[in-house]
């Protein structure tokens, strides 16, 4: 006979404890703690059921390896940021902003998958078949294989996956999906863990990969349990504003390939389009010879993209300059100013700062440092740098340039794309061939690279 527990979980941290409290112990936010009432039935649930033979351990070196398998799509950019396809009996996770284009990336490639002969389940929790329809009719998808289902009953989710068989499952949304067993609202911590770990149980034992769209929270994190992510195998994220028609899909987390890829998209009438050049899309709007604007080569995932980074100092009208950073970290920004400040001699206390990636991308690497410090002594002297100059590489306390990861891409993608002189660490210079159409300029600290930059400085 089932029995009923009554809990209080944190729906922002997942802290479980016995009476309701009103700040949480694990994250310290207030009102979060939601009473969750549970079934205990007679067995086990989900994917964490208890194995009735005792196994025994292997020594490593007899561990048989087989090379995933994976199946490609037409997408290529879709293939890249998974590591070159899709691996069967995958648990995909996919989060985003409303709106961004979740649903209609996954429409998209349900329907090139399906037009290779494989059957796809898509399971909508938010929208009704014709809904569905409506947005397959308009993307342009026609195919027999791809079938649409209605529900969020976990139950009936898994009779319908029995009976059509598919290879593929599309899940929209997991915050949708509820188990019947357990008495908490849908979405809530107990659901969409429960609902999790019993569609990976479906995914590892029927070798069927499946896609699950993950709501976000107001801060960018997907919603629910930080479990959520520990226990698929690959995380990405859809990112984009609403005021730019290109979106970036981003692997945070991968067990079959590499993290940090991204692949970059344009949102269109019909759907979303491959941009196979990302860097001529985020340099063609760039206004030639403006102060306070660089070129840098940054490395996302295996992928070398030049972005524009952009600074504008001017003299302050409070007491404490202002400091705002759009696309890299406002942190550095400041450590940044400071070494310009403390070996450069550059008086920035009573200038506001205020700095930009061009195109909405997110640069989170140390190779940025010296495009985004030669940027803002550009704009602070108001000298332009040539506009066929490109830097890269990190910027220590003591005005040192530090060596970076894969030079050898990062000057070929700016040769490639016309750029002439490109500014790197002297420490990377050697063991491999400059390209024909570019000068690379070793610099040791800021000081070479700004003498080597500027005229007059």
């Amino acid at each position: 006979m089932a029995k009923k527990k009554s809990k209080f979980m944190c729906s922002s941290c997942g802290y479980e404890a016995a009476k309701w409290m009103g700040r949480c112990p694990g994250c310290g936010e207030w009102n979060t703690m939601n009473e969750e009432v549970e079934v205990i039935t007679k067995g086990p649930r989900g994917a964490f059921q208890h194995s009735t033979t005792a196994t025994k351990a292997t020594p490593i070196i007899h561990v048989e390896v087989q090379e995933e398998t994976r199946i490609a799509t037409e997408m290529n950019e879709f293939n890249r940021v998974l590591g070159g396809g899709i691996v069967p009996g995958s648990l995909v996770l996919i989060g985003g902003d409303p709106g961004i284009g979740k649903s209609t990336l996954l429409l998209q490639v349900s329907a090139l998958l399906s037009n290779q002969g494989k059957r796809v389940l898509y399971i909508s929790g938010e929208e009704s078949v014709r809904q569905t329809k409506l947005r397959a009719e308009r993307l342009g998808v026609h195919t027999p294989e791809l079938y649409i289902y209605s529900e969020t009953n976990l139950e009936f989710l898994n009779q319908t996956i029995d009976e059509v068989q598919p290879k593929f499952v599309i899940v929209d949304s997991i915050q949708t999906v509820h188990h019947p067993e357990i008495t908490s609202a849908p979405g809530s911590v107990s659901q969409v863990r429960e609902c999790t770990a019993e569609l990976m149980r479906i995914a590892k034992t029927k070798n069927i990969a499946i896609f699950l769209v993950g709501h976000v929270t107001k801060e960018g994190q997907i919603a629910g349990p930080r479990i959520l992510e520990h226990m698929v195998d690959t995380v990405l994220y859809f990112e984009g504003e609403r005021h730019h028609n290109h979106r970036i899909l981003r692997s945070q987390k991968n067990r079959f390939g590499s993290t940090n890829e991204i692949a970059i998209f344009e949102m269109l009438h019909g759907g979303l389009k491959e941009v196979l050049n990302p860097s001529e899309l985020f340099l063609q709007e760039r206004s030639q010879g403006a102060p306070g604007s660089t070129i840098v080569a940054s490395m996302e995932g295996t992928r070398p993209i030049l972005v524009e980074i952009q600074s504008l100092i001017t003299p302050t009208s409070f007491n404490y300059p202002k400091r705002m950073a759009t696309g890299v970290d406002q942190n550095r920004v400041q450590l940044l100013m400071a070494v310009l400040e403390k070996r450069m001699g550059m008086m920035l206390q009573a200038q506001d700062a205020y700095i930009k990636v061009a195109g909405g991308v997110k640069l989170d690497e140390p190779a940025i440092d010296l495009a985004v410090l030669t940027s803002i002594v550009s704009s602070f002297k108001d000298q332009t740098v040539r506009p066929t100059d490109c830097f890269i590489g990190e910027v220590g306390l003591t005005g040192e340039v530090r060596r970076v990861s894969r030079i050898e891409q990062r000057v070929q993608e700016a040769a490639k794309l016309g750029f002439k002189r490109a500014f790197i660490p002297a420490s990377n210079i050697g063991g491999w061939e400059f390209p024909p159409d570019i000068q690379v300029v070793g610099v040791e600290t800021i000081s070479d690279a700004l003498r080597e930059s500027f005229q007059n400085l």
